[in-house]
C-alpha cells in the first residue's frame, strides 16, 4: 500500500459564487485547472439535480480541459446515469440528494436500495468508469456496497468533523472492513486544516475528497497555497505509518 495519500478538490462552491450573480466568473474549470497545477490529485463536482452549482457545460468542459481524474458526483436517478454514461468521467460517486437539503446530511442507504443500485453500478462500470458509493461508516452498508459490485466506499466523515464521540474509532473499522473486501475506501466531508491528520492516517484511505473548506479558505490565503498546505498536512499524518 502507497503511504502517499491522493487529495481530490471539490470545485462546487466556485460555480456556486458563480450563479449567486449569475454570470461566469468565478469560473470552476479555471479554479479545477488551478487546484492539480497545485497538487490536487484529481477533480469532484456534484452535478445535482436542481443544477444549484455545478451545471452539465461545466461538466463537458471539465472533461475535455482536465488531465487529472474527474469524480462525478450524482444521485442514482436515471437522469443522471445516463448523463454519466455519455460523458464519461474517470468515476462517479453515488450520493444521497434531497432539494431541500444545504449539502449532503449522511451516507447512502446501499442496503434498503441494492436492487435499484445494483444494475445502476453495472452500467456505469461496463462503461469503464469506477463506481465509488457515498456511505456512513457502518458495516452494513460496506457489505452492502461490495455486494452491488462497486469499486470504492467513500466514508462519510461529516459526525466527525462534528465531534461525535467514538467517530475515529468508527472510521478505522470501517475502513479495515471495506478494504477486506477488496474495496478502495476513500473519505470526505468537513475535513479542515484542524481535523484532517486522524483522518489521513488512517491506513486503508487512500483518497480524500475536500471542497468547502478548502474554497471558503481560499478567499483568504488563495487556491494554490490551500491545497499546498492541505497536502503538507495529509503527507505528514501518511509519514507518521509505521
Amino acid at each position: 500500500m502507497s503511504l502517499r495519500q491522493r487529495l481530490g478538490v471539490n470545485i462546487d462552491h466556485v460555480a456556486t459564487i458563480r450563479n449567486a450573480r449569475g454570470g461566469v466568473q468565478p469560473d470552476p474549470v479555471e479554479a479545477a485547472l488551478l487546484a492539480v497545477k497545485a497538487g490536487a490529485d484529481g477533480i469532484t463536482a456534484h452535478l445535482r439535480e436542481d443544477r444549484r452549482h455545478i451545471r452539465d457545460e461545466d461538466l463537458i468542459r471539465l472533461r475535455s480541459s482536465l488531465r487529472a481524474p474527474l469524480n462525478m458526483e450524482m444521485a442514482a436517478t436515471e437522469e443522471m446515469v445516463g448523463l454519466a454514461c455519455g460523458l464519461k468521467p474517470h468515476a462517479c460517486c453515488i450520493v444521497p440528494e434531497r432539494r431541500e437539503e444545504v449539502t449532503t446530511e449522511g451516507g447512502l442507504n446501499v442496503a434498503g436500495q441494492a436492487v435499484s443500485l445494483a444494475p445502476m453500478v453495472r452500467r456505469l462500470t461496463d462503461k469503464g468508469i469506477r463506481v465509488s458509493l457515498f456511505v456512513d461508516p457502518v458495516a452494513e452498508q460496506i457489505a452492502a456496497a461490495a455486494a452491488v459490485g462497486a469499486a470504492v466506499v467513500e466514508l462519510h466523515t461529516g459526525a466527525y468533523a462534528l465531534g461525535a464521540d467514538g467517530e475515529i474509532a468508527r472510521l478505522k473499522t470501517a475502513a479495515l472492513q471495506a478494504s477486506s473486501l477488496g474495496l478502495e475506501v476513500h473519505a470526505g466531508h468537513g475535513l479542515s486544516f484542524g481535523n484532517v491528520a486522524p483522518v489521513a492516517a488512517i491506513p486503508q484511505i487512500v483518497e480524500l475528497n475536500i471542497g468547502h473548506f478548502l474554497i471558503g479558505q481560499a478567499i483568504f490565503d488563495g487556491l494554490p497555497a490551500v491545497i499546498q498546505e492541505m497536502r503538507r498536512l495529509m503527507d505528514a499524518a501518511r509519514n507518521t505509518l509505521p
